[in-house]
């Protein structure tokens, strides 16, 4: 879910077609717009390829491996997270 709604829904947002077309059509013309289609299918693919260069440039540097360990138990509160599961 948390590719779904920000991943791909982020790259969908970026689009001026799609924001011109929801000002200017209600949500069920918007759900059927061809353009619609053909933008998830550029932001999959583009989150691929960028997912692919990030992932590459952190496996090859054990300096930003150790950078990634210090945001996820820092910032994202992994270990809160994991604690949490187990707890309940």
């Amino acid at each position: 879910m948390g590719y779904v709604g920000t991943v791909i829904r982020n790259k969908l947002l970026e689009s001026k077609t799609l924001q011109l077309q929801a000002a200017s059509n209600s949500r069920e013309q918007f759900a059927s717009s061809p353009d619609l289609a053909r933008a998830q299918q550029d932001a999959i693919i583009d989150a691929l390829d960028a997912h692919q260069a990030m992932n590459s440039q952190a496996l090859n540097s054990p300096y930003l491996q150790r950078r990634m360990l210090e945001m996820l138990l820092g910032n994202f509160n992994l270990w809160e997270g994991l604690r949490e599961k187990a707890l309940s």
